[in-house]
């Protein structure tokens, strides 16, 4: 079992996307282990986006992100990275598949949603970035042993 994290970015919020982004999430059969809605201010989104901080775009980024609140969400299930990454489909959302959340969704590359972790390794660094330990529950669906193969 694997963990991602997930972020209803400001956009996604502003435009009442998040319940939409929220159930496309759960009906994939991600798990949420953990949820909050806060404001990323700058020095919570210099950490999260520390990759970024030499690119060109990285100050129109900080501009964004910390324009509204964000959704953050913790999840967990078998292969949660990759399952979220064809969920969210690409970061392009003119390139996007239909069917994905940017694809149906999306119509600009920087107001693109949502964030969703890029490997098994980002999501362990992003998940202690938004949650302590307290804020992620362990607890059994009845509906796991549908989706989870043993």
């Amino acid at each position: 079992m694997s963990r991602a994290l997930a972020l209803v970015k400001p956009d996604g919020v502003q435009r009442g996307l998040a319940g939409e982004i929220i159930s496309r999430i759960e009906r994939k059969g991600l798990k949420i282990i953990g949820i909050k809605m806060i404001e990323m201010n700058s020095e919570l989104a210099k950490q999260h986006y520390s990759d970024h901080v030499d690119k060109p775009f990285f100050s129109s980024l900080m501009n964004y992100i910390t324009s509204g609140p964000i959704i953050a969400l913790a999840l967990e299930g078998p292969n949660s990275v990759q399952a979220l990454r064809n969920l969210m489909g690409t970061t392009n959302p003119l390139e996007a598949t239909p069917g994905s959340i940017r694809g149906d969704l999306g119509l600009s590359i920087e107001k693109n949603l949502m964030h969703g972790s890029d490997s098994e390794e980002s999501a362990k660094r992003e998940l202690n970035i938004f949650f302590n330990k307290v804020e992620i529950f362990e607890y059994q669906r009845t509906l796991d042993d549908w989706i989870i193969e043993s």
